[in-house]
């Protein structure tokens, strides 16, 4: 696959009429989904960090929109968060508005905009045209989620083994099938478009 920069599914919808006020509005549209996966949220046993749809929606809000847009959706989301809306998981063991950045989850929270920046940067680049690779970019973004979430998760559990055992262990198999079934979003839209993909 070559490389080079690649119109995103946004661009592509914008069209050249009020581009601007849609890619706004398809960036908030993504940050407003973000908020509304974290309250479908299952506490898990052992562990603070809930199951929820959140990286789904990161990731493929990072291949619709692009790097910067994709960053944008996930940076809005965590200042809508630290001003204190009710957009973060419910919990009742976890620090709400701002602190929730400073408890257990914070580091997958703050990877979030970097999750979605490297699933647009390959999407910028065709990856979201077809299958395969539209899973190969999210599973680069969910790569950067876990990442940062079990480093910074391992400060408040006993160093990284525990970190992965809380933190990554209970939920890799299900966000794998999540990727695998939303992997045919993109390409699905591309199709509609009639872009050919390449």
């Amino acid at each position: 696959m070559q490389m080079v920069s690649s119109a995103t599914l946004v661009d592509r919808l914008a069209g050249q009429s009020h581009r601007a006020a849609i890619r706004v509005a398809a960036m908030l549209f993504v940050t407003a989904l973000t908020a509304a996966a974290a309250q479908i949220s299952v506490p898990v046993p052992f562990t603070d960090v809930p199951f929820t749809f959140q990286p789904t929606i990161v990731l493929l809000g990072g291949l619709a929109l692009g790097s910067r847009l994709g960053m944008g959706s996930q940076v809005l989301y965590l200042l809508a968060g630290i001003a204190g809306l009710p957009v973060f998981a419910a919990s009742a063991t976890l620090p709400p508005g701002a602190l929730r950045l400073l408890g257990p989850t914070g580091g997958y929270l703050v990877s979030y905009p970097f999750a979605a920046f490297v699933a647009g940067y390959l999407a910028e680049r065709g990856f979201d045209r077809r299958y395969l690779t539209s899973v190969l970019a999210m599973l680069a973004g969910l790569v950067v989620i876990y990442a940062c979430g079990t480093i910074w998760l391992a400060t408040f559990v006993r160093g990284i083994r525990a970190a992965l055992a809380a933190g990554v262990y209970p939920f890799v198999a299900a966000d794998i099938v999540k990727l695998l079934a939303a992997g045919a979003v993109l390409p699905a839209f591309w199709r509609l478009t009639g872009t050919h993909t390449h």
